[in-house]
């Protein structure tokens, strides 16, 4: 396999993380009913497993459930800004298109995407607390920009590779 279609690979697979990411955050209320659905999220069932290691996550999981589904009624409007999120990964997702086509001229791309992910842990540590987000939650949010610099980074060698393969073949 060639330098340029490993770049591309990686380039693609990240597009699509982006998207689904950002798809999701469109119907965040369906999804929160659903996850909570699924495993029987409810009061009797996070009152009876006491201390439980998971009834953290569960009980935070069932409040985030009720706050979203309150405030969607009551203020539908906020929801909004779950578009604009949703609307920010897609435009993301659509700038790696440059270094799609030329991973040389646009390896900017990448070093602002991997920017973007060490920036990640700055607003979670800060913005966490502020907002009242459980520590844990804070954690997996951090672990978007730990998993998403990974791609990036061997996409940077790669990109580094192939400049010197250019290089030679000129």
């Amino acid at each position: 396999m060639t330098t340029l279609k490993k770049i591309r690979i990686l380039i693609v697979f990240y597009m699509v993380a982006l998207v689904t990411a950002g798809v999701t955050a469109f119907p965040v209320e369906c999804e929160l009913n659903l996850l909570c659905s699924i495993f029987s999220i409810d009061p009797d069932t996070i009152n009876q497993m006491k201390e439980n290691s998971i009834q953290p996550l569960f009980s935070w999981l069932y409040e985030v459930k009720v706050g979203i589904t309150e405030t969607n009624a009551k203020y539908p409007y906020l929801a909004y800004g779950f578009d604009w999120l949703a609307y920010a990964h897609l435009m993301i997702a659509a700038l790696f298109v440059g270094p799609y086509r030329d991973p040389i001229k646009n390896k900017w791309v990448i070093y602002w995407g991997m920017f973007a992910c060490v920036s990640i842990f700055p607003l979670a540590f800060i913005c966490g607390p502020i907002r009242s987000i459980p520590f844990f939650w804070t954690l997996v949010d951090c672990s978007f920009g730990l998993f998403g610099i990974i791609p990036l980074w061997y996409c940077t060698k790669l990109i580094r590779q192939y400049e010197k393969e250019v290089d030679a073949n000129e």
